[in-house]
């Protein structure tokens, strides 16, 4: 059956792909976000001439042929408009063969324990720990991470002292049996990462995601020789040498891929199989409430190597204006610190018909 028709709805920070077979079936995808309106460029120029036409429920190649027709484009950009291609026909495959995604890749839906995921550096640490023994005591989540250094900050913190007093404030108002995550998104160099990261151990601490810049994997490699602590990364990777690179130099303990940047489920699946042959969990990357979050919780469920828990976003609207109406119901509602997986087909979630009406909208057809 092959693919007829590729609409996109969007905005600057996020953007949904529509995919149309030639007997009617459709599926909902979305291109990553942020810049979403440059990517759907991307996607009609880049994307949907390679795909039209082609098979729609079986499509690995047609994404090796469009990396092959593109290959003077390598890299973010053109993988982050593959995303939406791919998710929108996974999508589309689940609702012709009435199953939901993650039983397309072998899981079962249900339950999935979920991490509170603070995005915030610019909170107080009593603030922060007010919010989290909160969603502990009224939503039951029993993981939660938050933010050290500055983001891409050169070894500086957001202001000074910082990191040395949210660790022990928030670890403590959590209290014992909670495991505890932090993110320092690529602040450090090694000596003063590993510095930060013996304060985090005393502090009960068990993940410690990207202390370094992300693309020096060898000073990441001497925070992890040097800590007995979880060193994980990878969120920003897309290029499946770049993993190699990570795992060979040993340079994580946890992989952690995002399924918008990477291109897609296909292309995600291919690093969580790198993972299981190094005998590393994946514990993806997800970092709002669009579809990447559903994207992963199908893939989590599915995977044998899959991490204690999704990331789940705790910021509203104040911190993500975007985020307003984007589904119909509550797809990421938390019951004792799980989330739900949906049977329904595809991806078990509905687009909000008003958010569509608003967006800027594109198609290519055959």
């Amino acid at each position: 059956m092959k693919l007829v028709k590729l609409e996109t709805f969007g905005n600057p920070f996020v953007c949904f792909v529509r995919a149309t077979a030639e007997d009617g079936t459709t599926g909902w995808g979305q291109v990553s976000t942020y810049n979403a309106d440059i990517t759907a460029t991307i996607f009609h120029r880049q994307i949907a001439p390679h795909a039209l036409g082609r098979p729609c429920l079986d499509f690995k190649d047609t994404l090796d042929l469009i990396f092959e027709r593109e290959h003077k484009f390598p890299g973010s950009y053109l993988r982050r408009a593959m995303t939406g291609l791919d998710t929108a026909l996974w999508d589309l495959r689940g609702k012709y063969e009435g199953k939901a995604v993650v039983e397309l890749l072998g899981g079962t839906p249900g339950p999935l324990r979920a991490y509170a995921s603070s995005m915030k550096r610019d909170i107080t640490p009593k603030q922060e720990a007010a919010r989290f023994v909160k969603l502990r005591d009224d939503l039951g989540f029993t993981a939660f991470k938050w933010r050290v250094g500055a983001e891409c900050g050169r070894g500086g913190d957001e202001w000074p002292g910082r990191t040395e007093e949210v660790v022990p404030t928030v670890s403590n108002a959590l209290g014992d049996g909670i495991d505890k995550l932090v993110d320092a998104n690529s602040c450090y160099q090694p000596a003063r990462a590993i510095e930060v990261g013996k304060l985090l151990i005393d502090n009960g601490i068990s993940h410690y995601e990207e202390p370094c810049p992300y693309w020096e994997y060898d000073h990441t490699a001497q925070v992890r020789a040097a800590l007995p602590i979880d060193i994980t990364g990878g969120e920003q990777d897309n290029e499946l040498s770049s993993w190699q690179l990570m795992i060979d130099r040993k340079s994580v303990d946890i992989l952690q891929p995002d399924v918008m940047y990477m291109g897609g489920i296909h292309r995600t699946l291919e690093v969580c199989r790198m993972g299981q042959a190094a005998g590393l969990p994946i514990t993806p990357h997800a970092a709002n409430l669009s579809l990447v979050t559903m994207c992963t919780m199908h893939l989590l469920k599915a995977i044998p190597n899959g991490g204690k828990y999704l990331e789940l976003s705790i910021e509203g609207l104040d911190y993500y204006p975007w985020q307003d109406g984007l589904f119909l119901g509550d797809p990421y509602a938390v019951s004792g610190g799980h989330v739900m997986v949906p049977d329904a087909p595809g991806w078990g979630v509905e687009i909000n018909p008003d958010w569509l009406d608003k967006a800027e909208y594109k198609v290519s057809s055959l």
